[in-house]
């Protein structure tokens, strides 16, 4: 495993191209392109102002940035340094952009989401998507990019729309029984839609794209409800969890409930391994100056297996009806890439990261950590999960065992942030204004993880 000397971004910036060759990087008003394999500069573009936004092309030909201050919108051509696009949005203001799966067109949404606009970059025609409603998972492409579903509110209700992605025309408009959509996602296949309530009320609800409803289902009333949704690869599962710390499996068959996984503050179960993170501090002269120089008192730390039972897990009291969403129930859901694995965080435990095992529907690990877990992130080609906590320690779990990975040379980087590449060879170790990258050999790294479990 190998390190990169410390770089400069933006804001925890750091985007990979879909077919790996390049990494997108601002730095202040400038955007660098770099090989992702020996991270040399290929061209450096000089942006309208601050980076706040950079999201590669899917034929990874293109990347944008943007300003929302400015409301502007900048397209760069990798082939074509020369080649530029602007996008001003001008009075109509600038919440979101995202690409279209064609690469051709790029989506803009308008301040109080008054509009969202279709800009295509080859006739430079402009379409119009009206009335989209205010939520963050509102506008979704089916995994196959034929079409756009959209969540729109008119009259007090809440409906889907479906639009063809090649001529951009409405092509399905259905009412769904939702008092107030929180959120949709379409399933691994394309062939539903799972849409959910506010936290205000437990409801999910299944449609296909005819709108059908297919299923309904609530776990509960009266109480705060859903708090993150999300498929599996293979679509056979959707993972719900609530705010009742319980994370909810439905299957794809019947659209009923197979199991459920409760993270307990108190663990008694012998079949699950409790990997503990213990910290080795620094004393005498060798603190002593650390402390001085501003740098991190703790020489090293380690994963430690707990072996007793029944072991008690740190949490935070959440006082009831003191805040509207409170800092408790299953946040963070992420299922690996093989669809063996679902990681899961309870909010109001914020430094325990919990694995599951989807075949056996059993817990299969628990990692406890000193600090609040900031991300974690699979890999995207096998079972193997990267954790941050805010430190300059990089965690991974695998089937084998735990490791932790201490920066060398970089005691002062604080990782927020983490991004796989896309062939899994290597990760972004990113902090608020700098990063690292991780190259690492896959075969050698499970060695080393299989020894040390």
């Amino acid at each position: 495993m190998n390190f990169t000397e410390i770089l400069r971004t933006n804001g925890s910036q750091l985007t990979w191209s879909p077919d790996g060759r390049f990494c997108a990087v601002p730095v202040i008003g400038r955007l660098e392109i770099r090989d992702s394999s020996t991270l040399q500069i290929l061209v450096t573009y000089n942006c309208t102002d601050f980076v706040q936004v950079v999201e590669w092309a899917p034929d990874s030909c293109y990347v944008l940035t943007g300003n929302y201050k400015r409301c502007v919108a900048e397209i760069w051509s990798v082939e074509d340094p020369d080649w530029r696009c602007k996008i001003d949005e001008g009075s109509a203001g600038l919440l979101k952009i995202c690409w279209a799966p064609d690469s051709r067109h790029v989506l803009t949404t308008a301040e109080f989401y008054l509009q969202i606009t279709v800009w295509s970059l080859v006739n430079k025609s402009v379409s119009y998507i009206k009335h989209p409603k205010n939520i963050a998972q509102g506008l979704q492409f089916s995994p196959d990019h034929d079409y756009l579903a959209v969540a729109e509110r008119r009259e007090c209700k809440d409906f889907i729309s479906l639009i063809e992605t090649k001529s951009w025309q409405l092509v399905k408009h259905f009412d769904v029984g939702t008092k107030d959509l929180a959120g949709f996602q379409w399933s691994s296949n394309g062939s539903v839609l799972a849409i959910w309530e506010t936290p205000l009320e437990y409801k999910v609800l299944i449609y296909s794209l005819s709108g059908q409803c297919l299923a309904t289902y609530s776990a509960y009333q009266w109480s705060l409800g859903i708090k993150g949704v999300i498929w599996s690869p293979s679509g056979q599962f959707l993972a719900i969890g609530s705010y009742d710390q319980k994370v909810r499996l439905m299957n794809h068959l019947t659209w009923r409930i197979i199991a459920d996984f409760p993270h307990e503050s108190t663990i008694n179960s012998e079949n699950c391994i409790i990997y503990k993170e213990v910290e080795k501090p620094l004393t005498g002269y060798p603190a002593t100056l650390a402390s001085v120089q501003g740098l991190p008192l703790v020489l090293e730390t380690t994963y430690k297996e707990e072996e007793t039972r029944p072991v008690s897990l740190a949490s935070i009291t959440v006082e009831p009806g003191k805040q509207a969403s409170p800092h408790i129930g299953i946040g963070i859901l992420l299922f690996s890439k093989d669809n063996r694995y679902l990681a899961s965080r309870n909010d109001n435990m914020p430094a325990t990261i919990w694995i599951w095992s989807i075949p056996k529907l059993t817990l299969k690990a628990i990692l406890v950590h000193v600090s609040p877990v900031k991300e974690f992130a699979w890999d995207p080609q096998q079972p193997r999960l990267a954790v941050c906590t805010g430190n300059s320690h990089v965690y991974f779990w695998s089937p084998f065992g735990c490791l932790t990975i201490a920066i060398p040379g970089a005691p002062t980087l604080q990782i927020v942030s983490l991004r796989w590449h896309p062939s899994g060879s290597s990760l972004a170790l990113m902090g608020r204004d700098q990063f690292s990258i991780c190259f690492m050999d896959s075969r050698s790294r499970m060695k080393e993880l299989h020894s040390s479990s």
